[in-house]
């Protein structure tokens, strides 16, 4: 009985221990999501004319230092603030010695604009404006010969810096540089958080996207919307960003209609001065790089046409995207490299 009785009780202890460590487990899975949840951080808010949102794991409210950052990047590049940079050297003050933020967009796109032989070209300021899509006076239904005269003012080539000022070799050359000035934005926040020790963040300003690290030990996921032209919103594809940057551009959304009933886009070609659609609809362009790179690629993608990015693409094979189409049948295609 006395033996039985010792093994009762020494089973029960073993019970009692294996129900503690249970329990303790159990508080130290909680206490661990608990401290995840305490270590997210979460910004959003309007600028640039869109929305943003910004996440990261680490709890600092770092709101106001990033708002300061958003201010120096109007400052330098917005064509929507008269006092900016950019718009000075528009309104031919040629006494603007330029920032850090100009130099670093400059040297960009004058990259960019020999990469895609002129497709992506931020000197077509004027068109934009004539075509109602930027902040300078609109002409309703430009003729032929209007776009051409247009035309003779744009051209990156035209444009030097030297000693941090704009030399232009026309007064009517226009910079305009909103095609990926979100996508610059976004990296600018990105730099700041990487700088506080932040390596797991997830940037988006308006659609374009700088992620880097995980979330909860996953990559980060975003979705690719379908280009549907009726107004609602729905889901084309989930992509994973694996310190990736991501943008998206389309002209399904933002565009008018003229005079004659036809669809003016808000992607101009700057080889020739159109505003036409085309079968491609949306482009989202990934890379293990900075926002602005993918920023202004998608763009220039989506003037370049299907074919042509698809040619350009086999010699960039570190450029990944998704371009959603019409297809011979008049069907929604899908190119995904």
């Amino acid at each position: 009985m006395k033996c039985e009785y010792i093994i009762f009780v020494t089973k029960f202890l073993k019970m009692i221990k294996r129900i503690t460590l249970l329990v303790v487990s159990l508080l130290l899975v909680i206490a661990c999501k608990e401290e995840k949840r305490q270590h997210i951080t979460k910004l959003q808010g309007a600028v640039f004319g869109t929305t943003y949102h910004i996440t990261y794991l680490k709890k600092v409210d770092y709101q106001k230092p990033i708002d300061s950052l958003f201010s120096l990047v109007n400052k330098s590049l917005s064509t929507y603030l008269p006092t900016s940079d950019i718009s000075k050297i528009n309104q031919g003050d040629t006494t603007v010695v330029v920032d850090d933020m100009f130099v670093e967009v400059f040297e960009k796109a004058k990259r960019i604009y020999k990469e895609t032989d002129g497709y992506f070209d931020p000197t077509i300021g004027r068109l934009i404006d004539a075509y109602g899509f930027g902040s300078g006076k609109e002409k309703k239904n430009l003729t032929s010969e209007e776009i051409s005269v247009l035309m003779q003012n744009v051209g990156f080539d035209k444009v030097v810096l030297k000693d941090r000022k704009i030399h232009r070799e026309s007064k009517n050359i226009e910079f305009n540089v909103n095609a990926f000035a979100k996508g610059y934005g976004v990296d600018v926040v990105g730099w700041f958080l990487e700088s506080k020790n932040i390596h797991n963040y997830l940037v988006e300003i308006g659609g374009e996207i700088r992620a880097r690290g995980t979330k909860d030990g996953k990559l980060w996921k975003v979705a690719i919307e379908k280009p549907n032209v009726d107004g609602t919103r729905s889901v084309q594809k989930i992509i994973e960003l694996d310190d990736e940057s991501m943008a998206t551009s389309g002209n399904y959304r933002k565009y008018k209609i003229n005079s004659e009933g036809k669809k003016i886009v808000h992607t101009i070609n700057a080889k020739t001065g159109l505003a036409e659609e085309s079968n491609l609809l949306s482009v989202s362009v990934r890379l293990k790089g900075d926002c602005a790179d993918v920023d202004a690629y998608a763009t220039a993608f989506l003037a370049m046409g299907l074919e042509k990015t698809k040619e350009f693409l086999k010699e960039h094979p570190e450029l990944k995207v998704v371009l959603l189409y019409h297809n011979d049948a008049g069907e929604l295609a899908e190119f995904v490299n």
